[in-house]
C-alpha cells in the first residue's frame, strides 16, 4: 500500500513540475495565462461511507486552474498591436469558428483583413451607411486601401472684417486684375466632384453710394460665378443681409467632366468694424480623393482609417468579449482559448462598458507568470518528488526486513 501512496505522490510532483515547467517555459509569450496544479486527495470510499481509520490512498491531480491575473502592458511602435487593460478576450474567427485570446498581435493580410499569427481574423462591429457602430453583427476588421473617394465643395464659410472706414475703390468698375478696383479679396481652395482642387477668391468692393453696404463677387480659377450680391451691415457692425448670411453666386461648370459646382456662400460671420480689412475664418467643406495613410485605435476600440487628404473614417469598433467562468474555457493552443459549457456563454461587448476593460494601441499584454514565485514553486516540486521517492525507499526496506523475518 505505500508503493501506490508514494507513487501517486511522485505522479502529483511530476504534474507540479510539468505546470511549473509550462508557466516558465512561457514567461515571454504574449498574452500566456500562467496556470497552477490543484490537487485532492484519495480514499477508498465502501457502501457505509469512510472508515475513521482510513489512512488514505493517496493523491490525485483534481485540475489545472489558469490564471486570468493582468498582464504587464509592453508599449510598441506598431499601431495594429493591442492590449486589453481590464477584462476581456479579443474576438477572433478561424473560417467562421470563434476563439477568444488576450494576445494582440495583429497584422493585415495579404487581402486586407487584420489577423492573428494564426490567420484568425479580428471582429468588429461594423459602421452603419452614417458612420454609427453597429452593435448588433460582427464582421471581420478589413482595412480599406482604395483611394478614398473626394467630394466637391458645397458651402464656404467666410468671417472677415470689412473696414467701416474704407471709402469706395477709385476704379468705379470692378475687375480682379485691377487692385485699385476693390478694398480686399481673399482666396481658398474648392475642389469639383472629381477631386481636382481649383483657387476659390472672395472679392469685397466698398459702396460709394450707400452706407453699411459693399457688393461682394466670386470667380473659380479666375471665372466670375454670377455677378455681384449685396452685404448691409447693421449701424453696430454687424451683417443685416442677407439675413441668414447665405449666398449662392450661381453655377461653375468644371471643364474637366466634373458635375457643376454650385456652393453657397455664407457670410454670417462677417462684420463692418474700425481697422484694418481682415480674414479670421475661412473653411470649405470639399476636399479631394486619398490613399490611406494611417490606422487609429482608441480606448474604446474604434478603429479609424486617416487618409493622406485630411478626412477619416471609422472601419469598424473592436468587440471584446467576457464569460462568467473564464477557468472553463478550453485551451487551443496559440494562447487561444474556445467557449465550453462549463465557461458559459460569452457576452459580447465593447471596450469601457459592462465588465469589459478598455484597449491600449501600440502596446502588447506580456505573460502574466511572476518568474521568481514559479521558481519557488519548483524547489518546492522538487523537494515533494524527493520525499515520495524516499518514501518508495522506506517502504522498499521495510518489505526487505518482513521478508528476511525466519
Amino acid at each position: 500500500m505505500p508503493f501506490r501512496i508514494a507513487l501517486s505522490g511522485l505522479n502529483a510532483a511530476s504534474s507540479d513540475l510539468g505546470v511549473t515547467a509550462n508557466n516558465i517555459a512561457n514567461t515571454a509569450t504574449v498574452g500566456f495565462k500562467g496556470s497552477r496544479a490543484e490537487f485532492g486527495d484519495v480514499y477508498a470510499v465502501a457502501y457505509q461511507g469512510i472508515s475513521d481509520t482510513a489512512t488514505g490512498s493517496g493523491v490525485r491531480l483534481s485540475n489545472v486552474s489558469q490564471q486570468f491575473g493582468q498582464g504587464n502592458i509592453d508599449f510598441t511602435d506598431n499601431s495594429l498591436d493591442m492590449a486589453i487593460s481590464g477584462e476581456g478576450f479579443f474576438v477572433l474567427s478561424d473560417e467562421g469558428s470563434l476563439n477568444y485570446s488576450r494576445a494582440g498581435t495583429f497584422s493585415v493580410d495579404r487581402e486586407g483583413y487584420v489577423v492573428n499569427a494564426q490567420n484568425m481574423r479580428v471582429q468588429v462591429y461594423p459602421p452603419n451607411s452614417t458612420g454609427q457602430i453597429n452593435t448588433g453583427v460582427l464582421t471581420d476588421l478589413r482595412l480599406d486601401t482604395t483611394e478614398g473617394a473626394p467630394s466637391p465643395t458645397t458651402s464656404i464659410e467666410v468671417g472677415a472684417n470689412l473696414p467701416a472706414d474704407d471709402s469706395a475703390p477709385p476704379t468705379p468698375v470692378f475687375d480682379p486684375n485691377d487692385a485699385t478696383s476693390f478694398n480686399g479679396s481673399t482666396s481658398t481652395t474648392v475642389y469639383d466632384s472629381l477631386g481636382t482642387a481649383m483657387t476659390g477668391t472672395l472679392y469685397f468692393v466698398k459702396d460709394g453710394t450707400t452706407a453699411n453696404t459693399w457688393d461682394a463677387y466670386f470667380y473659380i480659377d479666375g471665372t466670375a460665378i454670377g455677378g455681384a450680391q449685396q452685404l448691409v451691415f447693421n449701424p453696430d457692425g454687424t451683417l443685416n443681409t442677407p439675413a441668414n448670411g447665405d449666398i449662392n453666386f450661381g453655377t461653375f461648370t468644371p471643364t474637366n467632366g466634373a458635375a457643376p459646382l454650385s456652393p453657397t456662400v455664407n457670410y454670417s460671420n462677417a462684420t463692418q468694424y474700425g481697422g484694418g480689412f481682415g480674414v479670421n475664418q475661412l473653411m470649405q467643406d470639399g476636399f479631394a480623393s486619398g490613399r490611406l495613410s494611417g490606422i487609429d485605435v482608441d480606448p474604446s476600440g474604434v478603429v479609424l482609417a486617416r487618409f493622406t487628404n485630411g478626412q477619416s473614417q471609422p472601419l469598424g469598433q473592436i468587440a471584446l468579449a467576457n464569460f462568467p467562468n473564464p477557468q472553463g474555457l478550453q485551451q487551443q493552443g496559440n494562447t487561444s482559448w474556445a467557449e465550453t459549457f462549463s465557461s458559459g456563454t460569452a457576452v459580447l461587448g465593447q471596450a469601457g462598458t459592462g465588465s469589459l476593460g478598455l484597449i491600449q494601441s501600440g502596446a502588447l499584454e506580456g505573460s502574466n507568470v511572476d518568474l521568481t514565485e514559479q521558481l519557488v514553486n519548483l524547489i518546492t516540486a522538487q523537494r515533494n518528488f524527493q520525499a515520495n521517492a524516499q518514501v518508495i525507499s522506506t517502504a522498499d526496506s521495510v518489505t526487505q526486513t518482513i521478508i528476511n523475518i525466519r
